[in-house]
């Protein structure tokens, strides 16, 4: 495939992916958020949140599901989102509030607080709320906006993409820090996920205050 041909495709791609945006936008939607989480499979580590509102003409090619894309591909892909969006916001919430609530409760929770950023974001910038969301597969409860829950959103809907992407590398970037503040888990290789490293770990060492008791029960 030659570079044009390849680039062809990408246009394809990203024309495709902003077909619900497009249809929102038809209906009188200006602002749309798309939400996307990524950590609720983890021991260990925050569920994070991200909500992105990109502008109608956002036109960065290659923005997709981040489990498609490279770690590379993702932290350059980062840069040019959190730069080129109306606005995005971020949530976080750690493993003792997964504990206590569950990380159902706990991901719809980290999705709200992102959702409640990006909005304070695009008020302050550009005096709007965001209309209408773009949620991958759940509603958000008290949240006050017509949402679309989206099954596969972070690889049909460019901004739930995009969200899925800062989600990530924010994600990410947390875990790497965990490692170097509890080394022996394999926290930046494996983000917090049951690797056999991180199982290891956990029997030689025991637990840290960021692993997620209700998801090692057997390992107390």
């Amino acid at each position: 495939m030659t570079k044009e041909e390849r680039i062809q495709k990408l246009r394809e791609r990203l024309d495709q992916m902003k077909r619900y945006e497009r249809e929102l936008n038809s209906k009188g939607f200006s602002f749309i958020g798309g939400v996307d989480e990524v950590g609720r499979g983890p021991l260990a580590g925050p569920v994070a949140a991200c909500c992105c509102v990109l502008p109608p003409d956002f036109d960065i090619l290659g923005v997709d599901d981040s489990k498609k894309l490279s770690e590379k591909k993702r932290e350059e892909l980062f840069g040019l989102i959190t730069s080129n969006a109306l606005a995005y916001g971020i949530g976080e919430v750690g493993p003792e509030v997964i504990d206590e609530i569950n990380i159902l409760e706990a991901t719809k929770l980290a999705m709200k607080i992102a959702v409640e950023e990006a909005d304070r974001i695009l008020m302050r910038r550009m005096n709007a709320c965001i209309d209408h969301l773009i949620v991958d597969a759940l509603t958000i409860p008290e949240i006050d906006k017509p949402q679309l829950p989206l099954i596969k959103g972070d690889a049909n809907s460019v901004s739930v993409a995009a969200a899925s992407i800062v989600a990530k590398v924010y994600r990410d970037r947390i875990m790497v820090e965990m490692d170097a503040r509890y080394p022996g888990y394999g926290f930046a290789s494996n983000k917090g996920y049951g690797t056999a490293l991180h199982y290891e770990g956990i029997r030689k060492q025991g637990m840290t205050p960021i692993h997620r008791r209700t998801f090692l029960k057997n390992m107390h």
